[in-house]
């Protein structure tokens, strides 16, 4: 192909829009796909005034006529499916995927989201239409620890576990970012870079302060795994500060361990706003004004800024706050991104150039939803109602959430034509002949205004009770969304909202039926009376499109519920420390010692799981991988999915800070009534390393227990319901 064919092959699609008036007959080097990546990112630099360059280095990068480039908006969201775009699958929230402690079905969600994602990109830029939320650099997925309950957007999160963490935020990264050796089917991004995790009503000035060993041990390993394994061609730098730094240019996590210790090569991007928090009244006053806070952010390595800071960058370079080739290597590597995208190659250079709108919401993508739906629901409590006979005489639901779009969404979210809410599943499950009848009672979060309760009598009447409780979107997200909540999306009453509680004991007064209560909502919450008053108890998380379908099959028996949860329950938060202290002491299953409500990796089934002895040397060269094998029996009378969860305990050295327990691997096998299967893990001399006070992985201190079960291996998951582990210890020599 000549350059002049792929200059007009450009023109001609408007991913790089035609040069002005002035017929070429040569394209530039920069549009030529045949040379060098470096080699183009360099010649299109070239070309560029300062203020130009200022210009592509902000969310909104303006166009360039004169060089037949068009807008581009680098803010595009897809947590759980293409968001805040057009038609779009939504599937559940991160944090049910998170419950599902599968890797493979990350993958193919991922992989799913940026067939979407290209898909609607394809069709918008045809039309010449680029508007934010409509183009391939996506800020997902949230790696953040979810360590306190009280944070409105831990439903953002793969949960509390830093390991569970890494392999599902790889496994998405890699769907996301696709396989072609030389473009990226999109942009994700690792954030929030680091230590992030509220109170959100603080921040844009909190200072979070984390040890060392919290570092290294919780907070930063989801990010390194990310970067190393998975290549994230982005991360976004926090708006808080980070042991006394501002994230957007703290030097110690921005050029010690992301640039030099990781070797990251991609580039780093602010969260919106967080550049003005520099030098706003209520923020972290370490800059005058925006064009110091952007000379601070570049020459920390800053490539993007989500905001109109960068603007200032001609300014900030003639008052001598920052350099232009300082600016210029920032811009470099923001450019490689864009050209990794495609976005200066004619149509049909990358391979998903021409992926077609026909995968958007399509057949396949709505039964991936509900699959992930159905592995992330967590049966919590059942006395033998569950599950139901879809033929009884009659039904009831009931409760605020059964027929709640915003039950299904949580945040970041897409909008579909299709939505199964819970209340359509159900009635779509009953066979004909069997009556459902359905009254929501109350209303989400207050009481209500006419006194006059025509559902609870009712209720009673009928032969099983499936009431829909819990929160939404309204009541806990991010700063600003959560229009219900007092506290900027936060919920710092860990408490069911009352007028549900009261109702619950209303439709349990006088009555023997099944009462079986759907929990909706992306965060723990107190379930103590629920579990008390309810037959059953199903956590639905926010399940997305399919989600009413994917309740019916599991109250009505067509599948086995199997998912885990990813985050403990306490009891109260009288258990936990300050909701603003970032130390570890007290916080997880890992350093929690109070008695949960409900352990982390907890998950009733309807099959009965059962764990044979552990095999494993008793002692482990230093260095050397050690294999573990335990083999597992479906005792029970029906088929069902068992997540093998595997933990170690070490020896606790002297004065040392060391986890209670740590997830290091865990694998989901299928087993029919009566079936075993021997389950394998290879244990990694990393993964056997403990942290110590300083952040280093040293050898273990002593003998090092290895527990291996269907969840956290504690007495309370045995007073649930849960098997016993198996256990062994290891001795590191």
């Amino acid at each position: 192909m000549t350059r002049k064919t792929i200059l007009c092959a450009v023109f001609a699609v408007g991913q790089v829009v035609a040069f002005a008036q002035a017929p070429a007959t040569v394209a530039p080097l920069y549009l030529d796909p045949s040379k060098s990546l470096n080699a183009r990112v360099r010649d299109f630099m070239a070309q560029l005034t300062l203020e130009e360059k200022a210009s592509q280095m902000m969310d909104y990068s303006a166009a360039i006529p004169r060089l037949g480039v068009p807008t581009y908006n680098w803010w595009n969201e897809a947590l759980h499916g293409v968001g805040r775009s057009g038609t779009a699958t939504v599937f559940p929230q991160a944090i049910a995927l998170g419950a599902t402690f599968d890797e493979d079905l990350a993958l193919r969600m991922s992989t799913a989201i940026s067939d979407e994602a290209r898909a609607m990109y394809n069709a918008a830029s045809a039309k010449d239409y680029r508007l934010k939320y409509g183009g391939l650099s996506f800020w997902t997925p949230n790696v953040n620890i979810f360590r306190d309950p009280r944070w409105g957007r831990g439903q953002e999160t793969y949960g509390e576990d830093p390991y569970l963490t890494s392999r599902l935020g790889v496994a998405f990264v890699r769907g996301l970012q696709g396989n072609d050796p030389k473009h990226l089917k999109v942009a994700a991004c690792a954030k929030h870079y680091a230590v992030h995790s509220g109170p959100e009503k603080l921040r844009h000035e909190f200072n979070a302060l984390a040890s060392p060993q919290d570092l290294r041990e919780t907070y930063l390993p989801a990010f390194q795994a990310l970067v190393q394994e998975a290549n994230v061609e982005a991360v976004m730098c926090a708006y808080n500060a980070t042991n006394g730094e501002p994230c957007c240019s703290n030097k110690y996590l921005l050029q010690d361990v992301l640039r030099k210790e990781w070797g990251f090569r991609g580039h780093v991007v602010t969260d919106c706003g967080a550049l003005e928090d520099y030098f706003a009244a209520s923020g972290h006053k370490v800059a005058k004004n925006a064009a110091e806070a952007s000379a601070m952010a570049v020459k920390s390595g800053v490539s993007l800024n989500c905001g109109s800071e960068y603007k200032t960058l001609p300014a900030a370079v003639q008052q001598g706050l920052v350099t232009e080739a300082q600016v210029d290597s920032a811009l470099a590597i923001l450019l490689r991104t864009r050209f990794k995208l495609g976005l200066f190659d004619p149509k049909g250079a990358s391979p998903y150039d021409n992926i077609p709108a026909s995968v958007i919401n399509s057949e396949a993508h709505r039964a991936l939803a509900k699959e992930v739906a159905l592995k992330s629901m967590v049966l919590l409590k059942n006395n033998g109602a569950l599950p139901l006979r879809n033929d009884l005489p009659k039904y009831y639901v009931c409760g605020p959430n059964a027929s709640s779009l915003d039950a299904l969404i949580g945040n970041y979210y897409g909008v579909n034509p299709r939505m199964t809410t819970i209340l359509e599943g159900l009635v779509a499950g009953i066979q004909p002949g069997s009556q459902m009848q359905y009254k929501p009672g109350i209303l989400l979060d207050r009481p209500n205004v006419n006194p006059i309760d025509w559902t609870t009598g009712d209720a009673k009447k009928s032969d099983a009770t499936i009431v829909v409780l819990g929160i939404t979107g309204m009541i806990e997200g991010e700063e600003g969304e959560s229009i219900a909540s007092p506290h900027a999306g936060d919920r710092l009453d860990y408490n069911l909202p009352a007028n549900q509680l009261d109702f619950l004991r209303r439709l349990r007064k006088g009555n023997d039926k099944p009462i079986i209560a759907v929990v909706t909502g992306g965060s723990p919450m107190n379930l103590q009376e629920v579990h008390e008053l309810a037959d059953a108890v199903l956590l639905a998380w926010y399940p997305g499109e399919e989600g009413g379908s994917a309740v019916a099959d599991i109250v009505f028996g067509k599948a086995s519920p199997s998912g885990k949860l990813p985050i403990t329950f306490p009891m109260s938060l009288e258990q936990l420390p300050a909701y603003e202290a970032y130390g570890m002491q007290g916080r997880t299953y890992r350093y929690q010692a109070a008695e949960p409500m409900y352990p982390f990796g907890y998950g009733l089934s309807y099959a009965r799981f059962e764990y044979g002895a552990l095999k494993l040397p008793r002692k482990a060269a230093k260095n050397k991988p050690v294999e573990v094998e335990v083999s597992v029996t479906n005792t029970g009378k029906v088929a069902g999915e068992e997540v093998v969860q595997l933990y170690l305990t070490h020896t606790a050295p002297k004065g040392s800070q060391t986890p209670l327990y740590s997830l290091k691997s865990f694998r989901r096998v299928q087993l029919a009534p009566g079936a075993s299967q021997t389950v394998k893990f290879t244990l990694t001399p990393a993964q056997l390393a403990r942290i110590n006070a300083q952040g280093q992985a040293v050898a273990p201190a002593g003998p090092v227990t290895v527990a291996v079960g269907g969840a956290l291996p504690t007495a309370r998951s045995q007073a649930l319901g849960i098997s016993r582990a198996a256990t062994a210890q290891l001795t590191v020599r």
